[in-house]
This record gives C-alpha cells, sequence and structure tokens, in this order.
C-alpha cells in the first residue's frame, strides 16, 4: 500500500451536479489518476500520468476501508488500463505491457510483461493511450499524432486493435489527432471515441468531437479538416472536407473530452439510461476556460446525440481550476467514478435521497 501523501483537502463541497445527485470522495491518495477500469472482483485500477505508477484500490464496493496499492511504477506514461481475462493491460509510451492474474497479487504485484512489438512512437504530442477491450474481445489502441498538427501518413493519427497477445494487429480508423476515450455501447459493436481539435486557430474553433465508427477504415479529417467543416489553414487544400466522415456530435473548443462510457445502470434516473457520460479535462489554450466537468449526451428519438448538458460541475471557479476531469466509470450498483489527475483523486456519484457511500 502507498503512504499516505499530505496535501490539501479536496474541495468536494464545491461540486455541483443537478437535483437529487451527490458527489463523494473515495480517495485523495491517487496522483495523477487517469483511465480507470474495474476487475471481476471489484478491483478499481486507474492509470497515471506523469508519477509512471498503476494504482488498485479495493474497498470501493463497500467491503471494507478503501485501501489505495501501487501495483506499477517506472513506467512511462502509463494512462491507460484495461481488465481481461483477470489480467491487466496497461498502456506505455511505445508499448503494452500486462499483469498477469493481477487480483490475486495485489500485495505482489507481478511485473509488467511486453504484449506484442512495439507502437510507433515519435517524440511529442499526443502518445499516452487510453485502451479499451471491445465486444470483439480485441484490444483497441489509439496512435496519436506526435504534434498539434502536422501530416503523418497512416503511421500516426489512427486506431489500431490487436489480439490479446499482441499479435493480428489491424488498423481500425484513420485521421484522429488524439483520442483519449473508447467505448462500445452494450450489446453492440459499434466504436465511439472522443477526438481532441487541434490548437492556435483561436478560442472557439474548433470543436473536439464525439465520433461514431461506422465500419472499418473511416478517416475523421485530420490534418486535413477539423469537426467536419473546418479546412486546416495549413494543410487543408490538400483534402476537402466532404471526403471525411463528420464527427457525430461537437462538444465545444478546447474542452478537451476524453473518457466517456455509456451508462446503463439503474440507480440515475431513466433519462440517463443509455446516455454517454464524457469527462471534459479543461483547456489550456483558450482566453475563457471551457471544460472542467462531466457532461451527458442524450440520444434523440431518432439516435442522434443530443448537445451535451453539464452533469458534474465546479472543478474550477471562474478562470481558477483545481481539478480535471479525465474519466468516467459506471459500477454494477449504478453508481459513477470520477477521475481527477490535477487533485488525485476519485469521485463517486450517486443518485438518492442520501448519498450511498462506503
Amino acid at each position: 500500500m502507498m503512504p499516505v501523501i499530505a496535501r490539501a483537502a479536496v474541495p468536494v463541497d464545491l461540486l455541483r451536479a443537478p437535483p437529487g445527485f451527490h458527489v463523494s470522495l473515495v480517495s485523495d491518495q491517487v496522483p495523477g489518476a487517469r483511465e480507470m477500469a474495474v476487475g471481476a472482483r471489484g478491483t478499481l485500477f486507474v492509470g497515471s500520468m506523469g508519477v509512471g505508477r498503476v494504482y488498485a484500490l479495493s474497498g470501493i464496493d463497500g467491503s471494507g476501508p478503501v485501501r489505495v496499492r501501487t501495483i506499477a511504477h517506472g513506467l512511462n506514461l502509463p494512462v491507460g488500463v484495461a481488465f481481461h481475462g483477470g489480467d491487466l493491460y496497461v498502456s506505455d509510451m511505445d508499448r503494452i505491457v500486462v499483469l498477469r492474474d493481477i487480483e490475486n497479487h495485489l500485495d505482489a504485484p507481478p511485473r509488467p510483461e511486453p504484449v506484442g512489438a512495439e507502437l510507433p512512437y515519435r517524440p511529442g504530442d499526443h502518445s499516452w493511450k487510453f485502451i479499451a477491450f471491445g465486444p470483439d474481445d480485441r484490444l483497441y489502441v489509439p496512435i496519436g499524432a506526435p504534434c498539434n498538427i502536422c501530416d503523418v501518413g497512416h503511421e500516426f493519427g489512427r486506431i489500431i486493435s490487436m489480439a490479446p497477445d499482441g499479435t493480428d494487429r489491424r488498423d481500425v480508423a484513420f485521421g484522429i489527432r488524439n483520442s483519449v476515450g473508447l467505448t462500445w455501447r452494450e450489446g453492440t459493436d459499434t466504436l465511439w471515441f472522443t477526438d481532441n481539435g487541434r490548437d492556435n486557430m483561436g478560442d472557439d474553433v474548433p470543436a473536439d468531437e464525439l465520433n461514431r465508427l461506422d465500419r472499418v477504415g473511416q478517416s475523421f479529417g485530420y490534418p486535413y479538416c477539423h469537426q467536419g467543416n473546418v479546412p486546416d489553414p495549413q494543410f487543408g487544400r490538400r483534402r476537402a472536407c466532404s471526403e471525411f466522415t463528420p464527427p457525430a456530435l461537437l462538444l465545444g473548443a478546447h474542452v478537451a473530452a476524453l473518457g466517456l462510457r455509456f451508462y446503463e445502470g439503474r440507480q440515475f434516473p431513466a433519462a440517463y439510461r443509455g446516455n454517454i457520460m464524457i469527462a471534459e479535462h479543461g483547456s489550456w489554450n483558450r482566453s475563457q476556460l471551457a471544460g472542467y466537468q462531466v457532461v451527458t449526451v442524450h440520444f434523440g428519438a431518432n439516435g442522434v446525440p443530443q448537445p451535451p448538458t453539464v452533469l458534474v460541475s465546479g472543478f474550477r471557479q471562474g478562470q481558477n481550476a483545481w481539478g480535471r476531469p479525465v474519466d468516467v466509470q459506471p459500477l454494477p450498483d449504478g453508481s459513477m467514478l470520477i477521475s481527477d489527475d490535477q487533485s488525485g483523486a476519485i469521485y463517486r456519484l450517486t443518485y438518492g435521497a442520501t448519498p450511498s457511500v462506503p
């Protein structure tokens, strides 16, 4: 178990949610908390950004006090975690590693084993990876563009999939600048993912995107076209926006839409069932901050996603942000966890007359 770190109290009381919802603190001892995954026995696994650690949190189901363990360290931006067949898969900058049979070895975790060959890597931006297993039992991995804007061909700016042992790698989608969220609705094989728009085109353009993959091999426009209808100032003359798949929904400029999941639980009101929940990490390059919240996307009667509405806010007060949401993780009891890498915290969102917190 990692030592308790002295830090300023996380101001959970500043967080706001619609009437009937409650936000509570699960732990503030998870430095750099990024993607989350839940094990077969209810262990919460959490990747991290700068600290190079992977965490395991037990007791989040009320079975005992919440305990935080470091189960891997010394990794290079191990942002992504995915649980499959008893093993925990972790993304490194240029590879995927796996911790075998992890829930039986939380106190003496195994050494991370490389899975398959190395991934494409070039020093620059967006080499951290949100990973997820799809309904086809394949691991999906984004290969972000190593830049704000550059022509990277088909080596970068794409999503790939692979067998659990790292073999049989396949291209899934192209024209993607930086996806830090992949998900599927239960019972379907349609991939939904977020993509962060490029910088240095002003406060309000381009928007971050929620994208839907309808067929393998689709291209979503980067670096030639942004948000489906904005040609890039540098590369836009080479390809027309009409050549690419437009976003399913625009999420707003520079909100930094990251982790997303479908909510299929029964605890929240019925209006939230089937919605996509999205963590917006927040802008760093906008004159007025945007994002720093969790939003929910409802689908209309025709199946078209509607403009997002705010579910949890308060991570920023005016132009000062004390927290940055990264990922959302619904739990079997219908509550939902939210990770925050700035405060090193995990929060629980519940609904009911009183918070149902272990």
